[in-house]
């Protein structure tokens, strides 16, 4: 069994409002030094069997057709040791 991380993002032209909030809130808790923040989604997917290429190919299909927003977002796609 293999798991599969797809990391999803929004590209780096859109705007992030919930970053821009969790940005704006981290001093208020006491943080400093961060200039920005992003925030994106994480899904991991557990195959029946090895992390073959064609297996994440069908996980990159997964993303394209149903994980990420592709007008709007990138993802990345990686196996976990």
């Amino acid at each position: 069994m293999a798991r599969v991380i797809v990391d999803v993002m929004l590209k780096p032209e859109i705007l992030d409002p919930q970053g821009q909030a969790i940005a704006r809130a981290l001093p208020r808790l006491g943080f400093s030094g961060v200039s920005a923040v992003r925030q994106g989604k994480r899904f991991e997917v557990e195959l029946d069997g090895p992390a073959d290429e064609a297996a994440l190919e069908e996980v990159r299909k997964m993303a394209e057709t149903l994980l990420a927003n592709t007008v709007i977002e990138d993802y990345s796609v990686r196996v976990e040791d």
